[in-house]
């Protein structure tokens, strides 16, 4: 058995917002108890409150969870200033819960607590993790690389980082009743889970391809040994670069791609600052996208990843998008998850985020890799 449920409010009010998700969860549950969960709510809420309010109800839960940038679910679809719980109850399934702290001082001991500290609960090794770390102390890719060193390359992971409605200030990460800053919250799953995934963008690289030839983390200086700028100004004149035309960063096959969005310029150093790291000598390509490729990539990671789940009934998705998907999208972000649904005749309890990027395997066989501007699917099931 593994039955997963959703709740989900809009109410400004933290107690009020919360008991009303409790309420949602527990009609649904019909009785079973949780074992473990995920918590995503708008930076402004009583978070203490919200997670005392859980425990309350389901004492010692494995929880955890974060800000975002936006919420979906089944039961609201896209929301702004909402919360949303999604529940896991299985008696042939393991979830347990870790957590690292002050991951900015340490990434690959941060990481490595997280894991031994969930995995020490658990009788059977891990088939998945799923994470919401932090995304402004320190680097995504880097916290990646820990959550990969520490659980080895076979184990894929998915998730994003906390956001904070793009104010770029502090992020919050969830973890049983705490609240936390500067840390990576993990869930284990072991066991008979089967689960299936697919990410997709939309954007299509144009133009040559070129090479990173000097780069400082996620501080591009030089592309074919001539300044970042002049890369950009040569497809894009006068424009500035900004998060309507990524780079495609090619993987070492140079068959997939994943993508990179920049934040910032310098005029003086001719360098862009991109939301994740860039390895040095990396294979790029800018890219483009319009609005209906975005909407096309959601509904086509959801479709694949349904086509590749290895079961045949799935008990519930979890959706990571971009805040910059949201951005560009606008009104029409809500199509995202409006798009999926209409794929399915059977109801799907479903829960989503927008994220500051995003965190899952390109393929099935490639390893767990960092993405900006991306739509990940995640299927989950036993059967």
């Amino acid at each position: 058995m593994f039955k997963v449920v959703v709740g989900h409010s809009n109410d400004p009010d933290s107690l009020a917002a919360v008991e009303e998700v409790l309420q949602q969860c527990a009609s649904s549950l019909a009785g079973n108890i949780p074992k473990a969960g995920i918590i995503f709510a708008a930076i402004d809420f009583d978070h203490s409150l919200i997670l005392q309010q859980i425990d309350r109800v389901f004492p010692g839960i494995e929880l955890i969870g974060g800000t975002t940038d936006g919420e979906i679910s089944s039961v609201l679809e896209f929301q702004q200033d909402s919360i949303t719980l999604m529940l896991f109850c299985s008696d042939e399934i393991e979830i347990y819960a870790g957590v690292g702290r002050k991951v900015s001082d340490d990434p690959i001991t941060a990481t490595k607590q997280a894991v031994e500290q969930a995995k020490a609960k658990s009788t059977a090794p891990p088939k998945l993790c799923l994470t919401h770390p932090e995304s402004l102390t320190t680097s995504g890719v880097s916290i990646l690389n820990g959550l990969k060193l520490a659980l080895g390359q076979y184990v894929p992971i998915f998730g994003g980082l906390a956001g904070d409605q793009s104010r770029y200030q502090s992020t919050y990460q969830f973890f049983q009743t705490e609240v936390l800053s500067d840390s990576v919250p993990i869930l284990l799953f072991s066991g008979t889970i089967l689960f299936s995934h697919a990410v997709a963008s939309g954007w299509h690289p144009i133009g040559q391809t070129s090479k990173v030839t000097k780069v400082d983390k996620n501080i591009v200086y030089e592309i074919d040994g001539k300044p970042a700028l002049d890369f950009y100004h040569h497809y894009l004149g006068l424009l500035p670069p900004s998060m309507e035309y990524p780079l495609a960063v090619f993987d070492e096959n140079e068959d997939n791609f994943y993508i990179r969005a920049p934040i910032a310029y310098n005029q003086e150093s001719s360098s862009i600052t991109f939301f994740g790291d860039i390895p040095d000598r990396a294979i790029i390509q800018i890219s483009e996208a319009a609005y209906e490729d975005i909407l096309a990539a959601s509904k086509a990671s959801f479709m694949n990843a349904l086509d590749n789940y290895p079961g045949t009934q799935p008990s519930a998705v979890l959706f990571f998008s971009c805040v910059a998907r949201r951005q560009i999208l606008g009104t029409r972000a809500q199509e995202e998850y409006q798009n999926t649904k209409l794929c399915l005749s059977d109801y799907l309890p479903a829960c989503g985020f927008y994220y500051y990027g995003e965190i899952a395997p390109i393929d099935g066989i490639s390893q767990t890799q960092f993405h900006n501007e991306t739509f990940v699917t995640l299927i989950l099931g036993n059967q």
